[in-house]
Order: C-alpha cells, then structure tokens, then sequence
C-alpha cells in the first residue's frame, strides 16, 4: 500500500501532482453503527495523501474539511488544473502543515458527494441513488468512518488532528471519542455547538433546497436536480462565511452598469448580488443537493455537552494538547464560542493555547493565506 502521494513538480510550491484514493469498508454484516441507531454498509471513503509516513508511522495529521470541501485540499491532479486543494494555502513544504515534516491525509466525509458514500450514492439494495433514503449522519458518525481509515493505514497515534469550521468540530470530536488516537488537536474558526442563529441560518437553506419544484423529495438523480435550491442555499451560507468590512472592501455598493445608473428592475445590478450568483451556480456544478441537506444537519446536531451537566465535564479525559484560534470578524462563528470551549477544555486540565487573531474576512478567514495563521500552526504541530 503507497503511502506518498505521486509527488512530480511542485508548482507555487505545493505538494505537486496528487492522487485520489478510495477505501472501502463495513461490508454487511458488519455495517457501520451510527449514532441514530441505524447502520450503514458498505462505506467507502475517498482520501488524498501527502508527504511521507516515517519509520515508526508517528508523523501524520489528519485534516478535516468543512461543510462543502472533500479529500482534495492540497496539489493539482494534473498540470493543467486551474486550481489547487482548497487549502493549498496552509498544507505543503514549509506550510503551516508542513509536508517535509509530516504525513498528511484528508478524506471526504460520509454524506458526502466528492467520492464518499453519501445519499448520490448507489444503494447496494435498490441499484439506485440512496437520495433521501441515506440514513441521517452526525459529526460522530464522520469521525467514526475516518477512525477506521485511519486503522487501514495501519497508524496507532496521529501527531495531530486539524480542521476549521465542521472540520474543528470533528477535530473535536477525534479527541473526545478516540482520546489516545492523537497527541494535538487545532480547532479553527469553530464552536462546541452552533448557536441558533447558525441553525436558522442552515434551516433556511435547507428549505431553499426542499421547496425547489425540481427536488422531488431527494429523488432526482435521473431528472433534473433542484439547481436553484441549491443555488439559494449556497449564496445564503456564503454571506455568512464573509463579514460586513469584507463586502464593502470587495463590492462596496458598485454597480455592475458603467454609468452607474439604476435599472429600475429586479435583474442583478449590485457586483455583490453578481457575486452571489456566480457562487451558486459555480456550486452546482461541484456538489449535491442532498449531501448539502445532510451536512447541514450535521452540524445541527453537533453538541458535545449535551449529555453532561457542563462542556467541561464533556471534556473530562481528552488528552490531546489543542490549539484554538478564532477571527475577530467570524460573526457566524463568533470569538466567544472558542473561548468558552477553550476555558473548558482548559478547566478538564487539558493543555490549551487559545488565539484571537484580527482579520477583516470573517469565517472563511482560516481559508485564506495568512502568514500569522500558518506560522501559528506549524510552530504548534512542531512543538508537540
């Protein structure tokens, strides 16, 4: 089994030429158990690699995406290709995960549609798309499938565990559920619990996508999809990813007429509201209605306090040392859901660094390359 990824020439100096992989595990009878109490199976993951495992495999650190990523988050699949892994910013030689240092390995998550087994997929049963029929996931269930990718790469101890946004959220989930599995843990732009504006928020969009004549309750897979749903869905979660200062700095209120007079219409006048468009049909051609919908659910769910009289009572025997890094203008993800998973996590005695750092680009600013964010990362995972 390769452990590298086929490394050719690193352009802009990233990890070069990657390659997708596939796993499949869980054959019935022995189906994955979800929290719901259904099961699932057989499950396949896709997953990327990325520099070299070392001899006593103690180098690797798993990634988590968010919501609309997938396994690719570093390198180009050819030479040709227009862009790299949306996290090329921070994963490469030299980065913030360093690839001259570690092993690293990302996967697509169950209910997932970049190559995971999700509701796109073909149900063993019916030799059709699962559509709606796909039992409902959690961020447990996410984690639990990427654990035994994990124990098929035949790794004991991860160096560390990394994600922003759902992937902080599995990130902290990896340390609660698998404590001696990881010796760190980076928590970005993330929270313990969504807050019921974030849930209203995904609520919305799932309706967007519900209420489009096209969905026909998930089962669309041979007609055609809910496109502007799924359209609506993304443009309102993405005025969530930005921040008031970022619209104005990146739109302000310019028009997209050259002699800056109104139409008196409704087409799209405002370059926002253009903007907005773009990134809903742009998600269309990339990701599925339904994985959308169960996602989002997800990430509803997540809550691991919810069973323990306080969130640092959930937190009693993580192990892990955790970095917690949160952005001054995150309004979906604001600062003082960090820190009060922080002051947790540092109440159950784990050893926490906790960092606020002053960026105008909102949620998605643990996306974007930022030299601060990415000396932070690689001098944590160094000095663990």
């Amino acid at each position: 089994m390769p452990m590298d990824s086929k490394k050719k020439d690193r352009p802009s100096g990233g990890v070069g030429i990657v390659e997708k992989r596939f796993f499949t595990f869980a054959d019935p009878p022995n189906e994955l158990e979800l929290e719901s109490g259904e099961r699932l199976g057989p499950i396949t993951l896709a997953y990327e690699t990325y520099g070299e495992l070392n001899a006593d495999r103690s180098n690797a650190i798993l990634i988590f995406h968010a919501l609309s990523g997938d396994s690719h988050c570093a390198g180009l699949y050819t030479p040709e290709d227009p862009k790299p892994g949306w996290w090329d910013v921070m994963v490469g030689p030299g980065k913030g995960v360093d690839t001259d240092r570690f092993f690293v390995i990302c996967a697509n998550v169950i209910g997932g549609c970049m190559g995971s087994t999700g509701p796109s997929s073909i149900d063993p049963k019916t030799k059709k798309p699962y559509g709606l029929s796909f039992p409902v996931i959690s961020i447990r269930d996410m984690v639990a499938a990427q654990h035994r990718l994990i124990d098929h790469l035949e790794i004991d101890v991860l160096h560390g565990v990394i994600g922003g946004s759902m992937g902080g959220m599995q990130a902290l989930q990896w340390t609660l559920d698998y404590p001696d599995r990881a010796k760190s843990a980076a928590l970005l732009a993330t929270t313990a619990r969504l807050s019921p504006q974030g849930i209203a928020f995904d609520q919305v969009g799932r309706q967007a996508i519900i209420t489009d004549a096209d969905f026909n309750g998930g089962d669309y897979y041979d007609t055609r999809p809910p496109e502007r749903g799924l359209a609506v869905a993304r443009m309102i979660g993405h005025i969530t990813y930005l921040s008031d200062e970022a619209m104005h700095e990146k739109f302000g209120r310019r028009l997209r007429k050259k002699d800056g007079g109104y139409a008196y219409n409704f087409d799209v006048e405002f370059e926002v509201e253009s903007y907005l468009e773009h990134q809903g049909v742009s998600f269309n051609r990339r990701f599925d209605a339904n994985s959308y919908l169960y996602i989002t659910k997800a990430i509803n769910y997540f809550n691991p306090g919810a069973s323990h009289a306080t969130l640092t009572e959930a937190f009693r025997g993580v192990t892990s040392k955790f970095l917690v890094v949160s952005f001054t203008s995150d309004w979906l993800y604001p600062s003082y859901q960090s820190k009060e998973m922080a002051r947790a996590l540092m109440a159950a005695g784990a050893p926490v660094s906790f960092l606020e750092l002053d960026t105008p680009h909102g949620h998605d600013s643990f996306l974007l390359e930022n030299d601060e964010l990415s000396g932070i990362v690689r001098n944590f995972f160094a000095n663990v």
